[in-house]
């Protein structure tokens, strides 16, 4: 069922995406992130690479969570000391959410970044309140509190909305290697003569309509879906590292790096596995199929 209300304001976040006015804005704001969290370790652990999933959208619950909990609680009387504890709870939670989402948002494409913009002010706008809330409940000014809070719920829930928008219909956060791995035919199917494989190089070969990515190695060949799962990068145009003592690829546009043999993350902004494909060899020719 189409609501025209919601139609329109989706029409206008298109809008919102091609809008280039703020860009130099988005520019210096990206660079401050890169210089709080470098890429490394930290930018991993907040992507959520350890986790094999966005840690954003997960850790968005907490403080979500614990201001409509407070939101109930303001409605019975009697619970205003339970209903600060959330609000503060909310707040707190709030910082490390925000560097999780900033972290995810220094590594999306500019139109993604555009939107990602205003999802961010408006989650700041609501903490913000929330944090007036807290300092007013904690004066014992429990009304002018829960005034701010409302405040605080409603840029929440703009927040949440454009999220949403970011995530499924801009394509932020999902497994974008998915839909490549589910058009693979069943079956055993054709790659290429081993002897056209170069030894030691990334190449692109196809399955059907889905580009594979193919490295010859030493002893076996690797096949895995082409597209990066992080953002659809062109995996074949990367390039091949050693992390450890294993062969791995990097992404050439954000620089997401798996490893070969079973697609595993070895480093962000990716959080979810590289598909691998199964291959066998036989009469001098590659065949690869999904496991």
């Amino acid at each position: 069922m189409n609501v025209p209300l919601l139609e329109a304001g989706a029409r206008q976040l298109d809008r919102v995406e091609r809008d280039t006015r703020l860009d130099g804005v988005i520019a210096v704001l990206r660079r401050a992130v890169r210089r709080v969290v470098p890429p490394g370790p930290l930018a991993d652990a907040l992507h959520g690479t350890w986790l094999g999933h966005p840690l954003h959208p997960a850790l968005t619950d907490v403080p979500i969570g614990a201001w409509l909990g407070a939101a109930v609680l303001d409605a019975v009387p009697g619970q205003e000391k339970a209903a600060t504890a959330l609000v503060g709870v909310g707040v707190a939670a709030a910082v490390p959410t925000a560097l999780a989402g900033a972290t995810d948002w220094s590594e999306l494409e500019p139109e993604q970044q555009r939107l990602g913009l205003w999802h961010g002010l408006a989650n700041a706008a609501a903490t913000t309140a929330y944090a007036a809330s807290l300092v007013a409940r904690l004066r014992g000014r429990h009304g002018a509190g829960r005034a701010l809070a409302g405040l605080g719920l409603a840029a929440a829930g703009i927040g949440a909305y454009l999220g949403g928008h970011l995530t499924y219909r801009a394509g932020a956060g999902f497994n974008h290697a998915e839909p490549s791995w589910r058009r693979l035919p069943e079956g055993w199917q054709p790659v290429d003569d081993l002897a056209k494989l170069p030894q030691g190089k990334l190449v692109r070969r196809h399955i059907g309509d889905v580009p594979v990515l193919v490295y010859r190695g030493p002893r076996t060949v690797h096949v895995l879906i082409e597209e990066c799962a992080h953002l659809a990068g062109p995996l074949a145009d990367g390039r091949v590292t050693l992390v450890g003592d294993e062969p791995c690829v990097v992404c050439p546009w954000h620089g997401s790096t798996y490893r070969l043999r079973d697609g595993q993350v070895r480093r962000g902004p990716a959080t979810m596995p590289q598909p691998v494909l199964k291959v066998r060899v036989v009469d001098e020719r590659v065949e690869a199929r999904r496991p």
